[in-house]
C-alpha cells in the first residue's frame, strides 16, 4: 500500500538527497532491509530512509513525509558537534590532553612536572581537527594493539592484527583467523575518546570474535571474562556514541 501519492519533482534513486521543508532526506536502497524505514545520520544530521529495492524508493519517500516531525525531534537531540580552541582540554583514554597550536608535527606528549599532557602540532594559530583526529588516532592504536595483546593471550589465542578504523556505524569489526592466517581487528579510533574501561571493552569484544563469530551465550561468557561491568560499557555507548562520532568530521 502506498502512504503517499505524490513524488517530489526531482528523480527517485538510491543515494538521492531530497528536501522536505528543510528537513534532508536520503534515499538508501539496502537489499538487506525487508521493510521501509528511517534512521539518523548523526554526523551529516540528515534523515536516511531505507528502502528494501529501488521500486519501493516512492514508499520510502512518502514513510519520510509522514515522519517529518519525528525526524526533527530526533535531530534536534543530537549533541552539537564538537569544535575545539587553542588551550581546549580533550580527554583521551581519561588523561585530559591540552591543545597547543604549532606547526610541528601532530603529536601526544605525556605529562610531566613541568607541564600537563599536551597535543601539539594541531595548527598554526587556530586548531585543526584533522591534526588533532590525526595524533589521536595513533596513540589509540597503540593502546588498542597493547590490550589486544593481554586479551588474546587471557582467551589462548594469537594475537591478531590491529588496525583503527573512521567507521561511522560500528566500533570495530573482526575477521577470527583462518589456516595460514591469523586474525584481524579493526577498531574506532574515536574509542580514544571514551573512558579508557569503555574503549577496553570494545577490544576486548572484538577480541572474543576470534573465538566466537556470534553473540551468543558463549561470547558473552568470554567477553565477562576479559572485561567487567559489560553491560555499563555498552549503555555507556548508546547514551554517549554520538557525540563521539561527530568529532573529527
Amino acid at each position: 500500500m502506498k502512504l503517499f501519492a505524490s513524488r517530489p519533482s526531482v528523480k527517485l534513486e538510491d543515494g538521492a538527497r531530497l528536501e522536505i521543508d528543510g528537513l534532508v532526506v536520503r534515499l538508501t536502497v539496502s537489499g538487506r532491509a525487508r521493510r521501509i524505514s528511517l534512521r539518523i545520520d548523526p554526523l551529516k544530521r540528515e534523515v536516511i530512509a531505507i528502502a528494501p529495492s529501488t521500486r519501493r524508493l516512492a514508499d520510502a519517500w512518502s514513510f519520510a513525509r509522514e515522519r517529518r516531525d519525528w525526524a526533527l525531534e530526533r535531530l534536534a537531540d543530537l549533541p552539537p558537534p564538537i569544535r575545539l580552541l587553542r588551550d581546549d582540554d580533550i580527554r583521551i583514554f581519561d588523561q585530559p590532553h591540552r591543545l597547543i597550536p604549532d606547526s610541528r608535527r601532530p603529536r601526544l606528549l605525556p605529562a610531566s612536572d613541568e607541564s600537563p599532557a599536551r597535543i601539539l602540532g594541531c595548527g598554526e594559530g587556530s586548531v585543526d581537527q584533522a591534526l588533532v583526529a590525526r595524533a589521536i588516532r595513533r596513540e589509540a592504536l597503540t593502546v588498542f594493539t597493547r590490550q589486544a595483546a593481554v586479551h588474546s593471550a587471557a582467551l589462548g589465542v594469537v594475537t591478531p592484527r590491529v588496525a583503527t578504523a573512521d567507521a561511522r556505524t560500528r566500533w570495530g569489526s573482526c575477521s577470527p583467523p583462518r589456516p595460514g592466517r591469523v586474525g584481524a581487528i579493526r577498531l574506532s579510533w574515536r574509542l580514544a575518546l571514551a573512558p579508557f574501561v569503555v574503549a577496553d571493552y570494545v577490544v576486548a569484544h572484538e577480541c572474543a570474535h576470534l573465538i566466537e563469530a556470534n553473540h551468543g551465550p558463549e561470547f558473552w561468557r568470554l567477553v565477562g571474562r576479559l572485561v567487567d561491568d559489560v553491560a555499563e560499557c555498552r549503555a555507556w555507548l548508546r547514551s554517549n556514541g554520538a557525540s563521539l562520532q561527530g568529532f573529527g568530521r
